[in-house]
């Protein structure tokens, strides 16, 4: 496997820590790869890489996370559209453009942004699983379960805020009455730490990435755009939030769903003990790329 090469790029606002898999320019006239989530980093894309040695990869850290942490915008928020405009500089520092892209959870939310804003930048997109309140029909629902595990994480800290969300994210079907007369899952039944270290910066539990999961996808924008989209949905998450927002962008677009491998995390190796089917998951990827 390719070992990847780091660089840093500098922009007013930030420093974007990226890495670099194979040749620039590309070799063999594919388009270069670029894998992206929200909050994940680039590590969580060792494992579904490691299937592409014959194209160049590129990951990276969304603005405010992992290694790329240098700020100078003054927020500590999140937004589908900054991280849309650095994407777009990225694009332009590659000087390989136009780009396919394979966008998993939050980072499909922003993917879906930098299509609607720079078409050209992207030449087929793969948005697996985009957490969009918007296309639910129970929207407002599902906003006030985001507000429960939210509420849960302020209270009593990282255990208790992430075993909240571990149940929304189980939780099957629309968010009715029922799920909320639940009452919050115990940390420790979850494997989840029962103490509270006292942080509250964490992008996923804290509020600080809202905009994801408030964003409105511009479907006029995006089904004029030259790039091919195709909304992904993990064969294993039927029912579940993820896949019923899949299924809503999908149908906000004028198409189906196509069907991946496993689940939310499919595209994930054991290291983070949320192992899902890599290599059956590239497999499917590179049909979908290649077709």
């Amino acid at each position: 496997m390719t070992q990847p090469q780091t660089h840093t790029l500098v922009t007013p606002d930030v420093d974007l820590v990226y890495d670099v898999r194979g040749p620039l320019p590309p070799a063999a006239g594919n388009p270069v790869l670029v894998m992206i989530g929200q909050p994940m980093t680039a590590d969580g894309f060792g494992a579904l890489a490691a299937h592409f040695t014959d194209r160049t990869v590129v990951t990276y850290d969304p603005r405010g996370l992992g290694r790329s942490t240098t700020r100078r915008d003054g927020r500590t928020d999140h937004t589908p559209q900054d991280q849309a405009a650095d994407l777009h500089a990225l694009v332009g520092e590659l000087g390989a453009g136009p780009v396919d892209v394979f966008a998993s959870s939050g980072g499909a939310v922003t993917a879906l942004a930098w299509v609607a804003a720079h078409p050209d930048d992207v030449a087929t997109l793969v948005a697996h699983e985009p957490p969009i309140n918007a296309v639910l029909p129970d929207a407002e629902a599902a906003t006030r379960g985001r507000a429960r595990f939210n509420d849960a994480y302020e209270a009593k800290g990282f255990g208790a805020g992430m075993a909240a969300f571990m149940a929304m994210a189980a939780w099957q079907g629309e968010f009715t009455e029922e799920f909320f007369a639940q009452p919050l899952p115990d940390p420790a039944l979850m494997g989840m730490p029962a103490t509270d270290d006292g942080n509250r910066d964490d992008p996923l539990l804290s509020r600080k990435s809202w905009a994801v999961t408030d964003f409105q996808p511009d479907a006029a924008a995006l089904t004029a755009a030259p790039t091919r989209i195709v909304i992904a949905v993990g064969e294993e998450s039927a029912g579940t939030y993820t896949a019923r927002t899949a299924l809503g962008t999908a149908a906000l677009l004028g198409q189906e769903a196509t069907v991946f491998p496993s689940h939310h995390g499919g595209f994930l190796g054991g290291e983070f003990g949320y192992a899902g089917k890599p290599e059956e998951f590239a497999a499917k990827l590179r049909a979908v790329l290649q077709r």
